[in-house]
């Protein structure tokens, strides 16, 4: 059966409706009448989940059996955000703090008028950032001129629209990218195949640009990407975990398939270039070439030759008032059905002293076979992690 993933793109009656301006009539502050239904469900305490890496962690048949339950009458929603992790205390929710669950149930609150409860498919912590994390939540829409009255499912275009309105009058890094309407047994957690998490190093002597801020862990050191690829392949595959798995995971086992993980050099997110770059990238038809030398430089050993003329020629020549020198950027990807509690980062880390050469491909099998946090390098920090995308079987 083929598989689809929930994207940023709505489905088409959402974009139809998405090109409409929403009306904040739609939206029921007042609180709900006695007569209509809540769906307030109890939270499940955070230290009952059972985790997974970053964000793919399991919970309680308690939990299941709650997340699973549909409130009659309501219509079920699967719901992908995206959002900056840097002012959110995780995706769970928090007693007084601000987090991901905890902002979506106040949108949704504000927009229907009654409390919702939000389940999410992966639990990322605080600082982790999200291009896709995919969440669940069951609406029953009351008629706010018969109290009472269930009225028949918003569109899911109209849900994307109003939820968004609330959400950007809150900090505004947080959006709903898709919204589908899904079976009242559609759980998140449980129906999800697999999960894909990026990690973006920027490798260079100076501080990153203020605008790579709290995106990206910067490594001043040069990193040798071909012996990072093949750490990278020691470590993909069915193994036994336990030295990637941080203490607090309450996985059952630490045995995962790790269906891929990879680095790669790619673009730096703020990459401006130059004129003779610019002419390099481009084809005659105007379209973009990425496979430019002089742009990307060759990956093989860890030193970029365009970036080391550029270098050589500032010291030499002495460098153009204001221009800073451009930092190399690589993304680890990380590709499994689930992952163990911070097993990415772990992971990152491992790799990351792998490129600079204070640890050997021998090594990485040494830690791995350790089956022992303590044989790992100190993990990645938050800051450069991404969930990036949640996987389903078809969606009708």
């Amino acid at each position: 059966m083929p598989q689809i993933a929930m994207s940023a793109a709505s489905s088409d009656s959402a974009d139809a409706a998405s090109k409409r301006p929403f009306d904040s009539s739609l939206a029921d502050p007042s609180p709900p009448s006695k007569l209509q239904r809540s769906s307030q469900l109890d939270i499940l305490p955070a230290e009952k989940l059972e985790s997974a890496a970053d964000g793919g962690g399991t919970v309680g048949a308690e939990s299941e059996g709650m997340g699973g339950a549909r409130i009659s009458r309501a219509q079920r929603y699967l719901v992908a955000v995206e959002y900056a992790g840097t002012r959110f205390s995780g995706s769970q929710q928090q007693p007084d703090k601000r987090t991901v669950v905890g902002v979506l149930e106040e949108a949704f609150q504000k927009f229907i008028g009654q409390p919702v409860s939000v389940f999410c498919s992966s639990r990322t912590d605080s600082g982790v950032h999200a291009l896709s994390n995919v969440c669940h939540v069951d609406v029953e829409r009351i008629s706010k001129r018969k109290p009472g009255e269930v009225l028949p499912p918003h569109d899911p275009g109209v849900v994307k629209r109003a939820v968004n309105h609330f959400l950007h009058k809150n900090e505004g890094d947080i959006m709903v990218t898709d919204v589908r309407c899904v079976a009242p047994d559609f759980h998140a957690r449980y129906k999800a195949l697999e999960r894909t998490y990026h990690y973006r190093l920027l490798c260079g002597p100076e501080r990153p640009s203020i605008f790579e801020k709290n995106s990206a862990w910067h490594i001043p050191e040069d990193l040798n990407i071909q012996a990072m690829k093949k750490a990278c392949n020691i470590l993909a595959g069915h193994h036994d975990f336990s030295s990637f798995r941080a203490i607090g995971c309450q996985a059952k086992s630490p045995v995962k398939t790790l269906d891929e993980l990879t680095v790669t050099e790619v673009f730096p997110f703020m990459f401006f270039p130059s004129s003779l770059e610019r002419s390099e990238m481009e084809s005659p038809d105007g379209s973009l070439v990425y496979s430019g030398e002089s742009v990307m430089g060759s990956s093989g050993e860890g030193s970029d030759d365009s970036s080391t003329t550029s270098a050589k020629s500032v010291s030499e020549n002495g460098q153009e008032f204001g221009k800073r020198l451009r930092h190399r950027c690589f993304v680890v990807t990380a590709r499994a059905q689930s992952f163990l509690y911070h097993q990415v980062r772990l992971m990152v880390g491992l790799l990351k002293v792998v490129g600079t050469g204070d640890r050997t491909t021998a090594d990485v099998e040494r830690i791995l076979d350790a089956k022992t946090v303590t044989a790992a390098p100190p993990m990645a920090p938050a800051c450069g992690l991404y969930l990036a995308n949640v996987k389903y079987d078809p969606i009708v």
